[in-house]
C-alpha cells in the first residue's frame, strides 16, 4: 500500500488486510519492548540495581500510549484513517480477527486495536461492531513455545529435593546462602501451616510459574502445591545479600498473604509472559478474590486491566439497579466522588473550580496522580484506573449527584440522551474513610489504626512521598484494616519539602494572637503543627504520641529526607515482619 493512499471501497480487501496488519504491527512492537523490560528485571535484579527496577516499572506504563500514538500516525498518513467508511473499518475488524487466531496475546492486541481505533473514530463507534467490546477471539488453551508453568512430582524426589529442583530450574547466576537451609526452614512453615506431618500423597506435585515476580529488591517464586484434597498457593520471596549471595526471606502460605502481594496499593510486577493470559488463569485459580482486571493491572498491564474492569462494571450495571450517590465521607475541594453502592468502587472527577485555599488546577491533580501511578506506592497509597469519555446511564444518578457535578464540573460532565459522559474520570477501590471509622469506634480498635495511620506516614515518607493533607478524611482502611492515603492533590516529594522547627515567637503578643509569625512559604512543613489539627480526640492522641511521637518533631522528616538523599533505598516488605526469616 503507497503512502497516502486512502481507502475507500469497502471491498477492497487488500487496503484492510493492510491496515489491519498494521495496527498488529504496532502491538507486536509494543508487547516486545514490554517482555524487553520483563526479561532485564532478572540481571537487574542480580546486579542488585533497584534503580533500573523502578525505572523499568515506571517507563513501561509510557510503553503503551506511546505506541497507540505511532500507530494512529501511520494510519493516517499511509491510509488516511479518518475518512475511512463503516464498512471499510468493519472489513479492517474481520481481518484483524483472522489475524489474531494463533496469536500468543489476543486479549492484548485487541485492546490494542480498541486503543487505535478510538483515537480515530467517534464514540458512537464505541460498540462491538467496530471495536472489541466483547472479546472476540478465545484466549483458552493458547499453544504456548514457553511453558507458563512446570510441575514437579514429589514422589520422585523427596520433598526436600524438589523444592530445590524448583530453585536451581531458574537458573540464577548468583549462589545461594544456603539453599538447604532455606528449603528446610520453608518445610517447617509448610508443617506448622498444615498442622500434621508432610506425608507423600499419591497425587503430591508442585506448580510453579516459570518467570519469577521481580519487584523492587525481591524476586517471588509464585505457585501452588497439591497434596491429597488440599491445594495450597505459594509465595516464596528471594532476595540478594551484600555478598551477591541469595537467599530464601520467607515462605507465604496463607491466602491472605499471597493476595497482599497482588495490592494496587504496591508497585506492579516485572514478569515475563508469552501468554499473559495463561499467568492471569493460574494466578485467578490460586487467589480467586482478585479479580481478573487487578490481575492483569499488577502484572503491568494497565490498559488490559481497565478493559477488564470496564467489562465487569457493564456487566455489573445490566445485573444491578442501585443508583449512584455520593461517596461516603467528607466532601472534597477538589474532586466529587461518587460511588454505586453494589460495587466496590469509587468515581473521582477533578471539580472545574477549587474553592480556596486550594492553589492547585486540573494540570496540576492529573500530574500528581500520575506520579503516584509510577512511584513506588509501598501498600500505602491507592492506584488508580484513568478513563476518558465513559458513559454511565443516565437513570442510574441519584438527581442531587447529578446536579452537584454539572454545576462544579461542567467541562467533564455532558448528557447525551440517556448517558452522563464522563470526559475524565479516576476509579479506585473503596475504603472506609479513616475519619468515619474513627468516629464510629473507641478503645482498642482506635489504637489500632491509629498505630497504623503513623506507620504509614512513616512508609510513605521513607518511599520519599510526603502527603501534604494529612488530614484522617484523605486516608482509608482497607477491608484488611490497612490505612491507605487516597487524596493526592498536595503530595509532594520529600527531598523537595523543608521540615522546620517553629522559631520561637518574636514578641509574647504574637503567642496570644492565634495568628502564625513563621513564613509558612510554599514547601515549608512544620511538624510541630500536626497535633493541633490531628489529634483533638484525647484517646486518638494517647495512642498517637504512645507509637508516634516522634512525627511531631522535625527530627523524623529530616533525617529521613538525608537518608533518601544519600542513596539509602529502604526495604518494604508486603508481608508481616514475623514471617521473615532470620538472617545472622
Amino acid at each position: 500500500m503507497n503512502a497516502f493512499t486512502p481507502c475507500v471501497d469497502s471491498d477492497d480487501t487488500q487496503c484492510a488486510v493492510a491496515i489491519a496488519q498494521t495496527l498488529l504491527d504496532g502491538f507486536n512492537h509494543h508487547y516486545t519492548l514490554f517482555r524487553a523490560a520483563s526479561m532485564a528485571a532478572k540481571s537487574n535484579f542480580e546486579m542488585g540495581n533497584i534503580l533500573a527496577q523502578r525505572d523499568a516499572v515506571r517507563n513501561r506504563i509510557e510503553f503503551y500510549d506511546a505506541r497507540v500514538l505511532e500507530t494512529v500516525e501511520r494510519l493516517k498518513q499511509e491510509f488516511s484513517a479518518e475518512t475511512l467508511s463503516d464498512s471499510a473499518w468493519l472489513a479492517v475488524k474481520q481481518q484483524y480477527i483472522a489475524l489474531l487466531q494463533k496469536h500468543r496475546q489476543i486479549e492484548l492486541a485487541e485492546t490494542f486495536f480498541n486503543s487505535v481505533c478510538c483515537r480515530i473514530l467517534h464514540r458512537r463507534y464505541f460498540h462491538n461492531d467496530f471495536i472489541f467490546y466483547r472479546p472476540a477471539v478465545s484466549t483458552e488453551y493458547i499453544e504456548e513455545s514457553e511453558a507458563t508453568y512446570h510441575s514437579y512430582y514429589v514422589n520422585n524426589l523427596g520433598l526436600a529435593n524438589t523444592l530445590k529442583q524448583v530453585f536451581t530450574d531458574f537458573a540464577w547466576n548468583l549462589p545461594f546462602v544456603d539453599l538447604d537451609r532455606d528449603v528446610a526452614r520453608i518445610l517447617a512453615v509448610l508443617r506448622r501451616h498444615l498442622g500434621k506431618k508432610l506425608t507423600p500423597e499419591f497425587n503430591s506435585q508442585i506448580q510453579v510459574l516459570s518467570s519469577p515476580f521481580y519487584r523492587n529488591k525481591a524476586a517471588y517464586i509464585i505457585g501452588k502445591a497439591t497434596h491429597g484434597d488440599v491445594e495450597i498457593p505459594f509465595a516464596i520471596p528471594l532476595y540478594r545479600n551484600e555478598a551477591n549471595q541469595l537467599y530464601v526471606d520467607a515462605a507465604l502460605f496463607e491466602i491472605v498473604h499471597v493476595r497482599q502481594l497482588f495490592s494496587l496499593s504496591r508497585a506492579y510486577f516485572l514478569v515475563d509472559m508469552e501468554v499473559p493470559s495463561a499467568y492471569v488463569q493460574f494466578l485467578h485459580n490460586l487467589i480467586p478474590g482478585k479479580s481478573r482486571a487487578e490481575l492483569y493491572t499488577m502484572l503491568g498491564l494497565g490498559k488490559q486491566g481497565k478493559t477488564m474492569f470496564y467489562r465487569e462494571l457493564f456487566h455489573h450495571l445490566r445485573h444491578s439497579s442501585d443508583p449512584f450517590v455520593s461517596a461516603p465521607g467528607t466532601k472534597g475541594m477538589v474532586m466529587i466522588v461518587f460511588t454505586l453502592p453494589s460495587f466496590p468502587f469509587v468515581f473521582k472527577i477533578i471539580k472545574d473550580v477549587f474553592a480556596p485555599p486550594k492553589e492547585v488546577d486540573r494540570a496540576t491533580v492529573r500530574a500528581k496522580y500520575l506520579l503516584v501511578k509510577q512511584h513506588d506506592r509501598v501498600g500505602r497509597m491507592a492506584d488508580s484506573l484513568e478513563f476518558s469519555d465513559v458513559a454511565l446511564p443516565l437513570a442510574r444518578f441519584e438527581p442531587e449527584l447529578l446536579a452537584e457535578m454539572q454545576l462544579l464540573a461542567p467541562s467533564v460532565v455532558e448528557i447525551e440522551g440517556d448517558t452522563v459522559v464522563f470526559r475524565h474520570m479516576y476509579i479506585e477501590c473503596r475504603m472506609k474513610p479513616l475519619n468515619l471509622f474513627i468516629e464510629h469506634r473507641r478503645d482498642e480498635a482506635v489504637e489500632e489504626v491509629i498505630r497504623d495511620y503513623g506507620n504509614a506516614l512513616r512508609e510513605l515518607a521513607i518511599a520519599n512521598i510526603f502527603p501534604g493533607d494529612m488530614l484522617f478524611k484523605n486516608f482509608g482502611v482497607t477491608r484488611a484494616g490497612r490505612v491507605v492515603f487516597y487524596d493526592y492533590d498536595e503530595i509532594e516529594y520529600m527531598t523537595d519539602c523543608d521540615f522546620r522547627r517553629i522559631p520561637p515567637p518574636p514578641a509574647p503578643e504574637f503567642e496570644m494572637s492565634g495568628e502564625t509569625w513563621f513564613s509558612g512559604n510554599k514547601n515549608e512543613v512544620y511538624p510541630e503543627e500536626f497535633g493541633g489539627f490531628l489529634l483533638a480526640r484525647a484517646d486518638v492522641k494517647a495512642a498517637f504520641n504512645k507509637y508516634h511521637a516522634d512525627l511531631l518533631t522535625p527530627k523524623f522528616w529530616q533525617d529521613t529526607k538525608t537518608r533518601i538523599k544519600n542513596g539509602i533505598i529502604e526495604d518494604f516488605f508486603p508481608y508481616p515482619q514475623a514471617l521473615r526469616f532470620p538472617q545472622s
